[in-house]
């Protein structure tokens, strides 16, 4: 059965930084690419970054850009977010998803175009 699972979420200050890793079981990884989103209490979910298959192009939501980058190892069919300068705003439980399309590089940034989500990591940034 496939399987997204995220781990890293956590308590931080606004200005500290965390490492959220999405570990895929099930399937092969390095065809698809990666989304990161996030949902803040009582909002929709929100596009946060994305890698593509072959991890040679990463993008993000314009107000992540410069402080969150995402990675990926193949290897160990893990997918990286890394969050810097962390703003009471980032709160959120972040998730993330497989494009539904494999070998694809194409820009996506719809939930609706990804078809498997983890369950999710809390964070929150305390001012």
């Amino acid at each position: 059965q496939v399987q997204l699972v995220e781990s890293g979420g956590g308590l931080v200050q606004a200005g500290g930084s965390l490492r959220l890793s999405c570990a895929a079981s099930g399937r092969t990884f390095s065809a698809y690419t990666m989304g990161w989103f996030r949902q803040a209490a009582g909002k929709e979910r929100d596009f946060v970054g994305g890698i593509t298959y072959d991890g040679t192009r990463t993008y993000y939501a314009d107000s992540v850009k410069g402080r969150f980058t995402i990675s990926r190892d193949d290897a160990k069919n893990t997918v990286f977010l890394q969050m810097n300068m962390l703003k009471p705003e980032d709160t959120a439980v972040y998730s993330c998803a497989i494009r539904k399309l494999a070998f694809s590089s194409t820009f996506r940034t719809s939930p609706s175009d990804f078809g498997l989500w983890g369950q999710g990591t809390q964070v929150t940034v305390s001012s």
